[in-house]
């Protein structure tokens, strides 16, 4: 039997928190704000991040402008239910260079739960980088200065700011 068709693929990020901040603000700090909350290291551009820009619409764009104006491109606007959802369309393949033939997919939820919102996030399809799948994974999660927790703190941070 082929060992390699048995292989399970990574395990999708996932991770849940409760933001105390209204549905609409959280989603608005999520989608609007990505760039407050950003590490700045995390960047595609030699010159540094100066924002990065979730284009409110399916079929928008997801890039980041760097600090000598250029755009940089990461994915798409795959669906826009605010303040529902937000999924989108990660295009930055295991090089770290954007394909627009690749893609995994981060989906966000944002549920009220009395004066705090309930922020459901989800990256999948990490068997798409193929032999380098599972390292991704773990940079991804918890590597690169802490990966996806570290980001979503952040951003935790910077919705429940006043």
């Amino acid at each position: 039997m082929n060992v390699e068709a048995q292989r399970i693929s990574p395990a999708p990020i996932r991770r849940s928190l409760r933001v105390k901040a209204s549905q609409d603000k959280a989603f608005r700090t999520f989608v609007g704000g990505m760039g407050s909350w950003w590490m700045k290291s995390h960047s595609l551009n030699p010159a540094g991040q100066k924002d990065v820009v979730i284009e409110p619409r399916a079929g928008g764009r997801w890039y980041e402008i760097g600090n000598d104006d250029s755009e940089n491109e990461w994915g798409r606007v795959l669906a826009w239910d605010a303040p529902d959802r937000v999924l989108l369309a990660w295009q930055l393949n295991a090089d770290w260079t954007y394909d627009p033939d690749f893609e995994t997919t981060v989906e966000v939820r944002f549920t009220p739960d009395g004066d705090h919102t309930i922020v459901d996030f989800e990256h999948r399809d990490l068997e798409r980088f193929g032999e380098k799948a599972d390292a991704i994974r773990g940079d991804y999660d918890t590597g690169m200065d802490g990966g996806w927790r570290s980001l979503l703190d952040l951003y935790q941070q910077a919705a429940e700011a006043e």
